[in-house]
């Protein structure tokens, strides 16, 4: 049974990555003013990985 529990594993953080990517993705549609409005987090764009946002400290 050491397959299944592995391959439920990997699904499930490969399906919280799409998730995570998802949301980031719909995050940066939004305009830099209506992103300010609700709060959310800076979003910084990085050479190697793209847009990505930046957690507060």
């Amino acid at each position: 049974m050491f397959t299944l529990s592995s391959i439920g594993r990997i699904t499930t953080r490969y399906m919280q990555a799409r998730a995570r990517h998802r949301s980031e993705r719909a995050l940066l549609s939004l305009p830099i003013e209506l992103r300010k409005d609700i709060g959310w987090p800076e979003i910084v764009t990085d050479a190697q990985n793209g847009p990505r946002i930046c957690r507060a400290p």
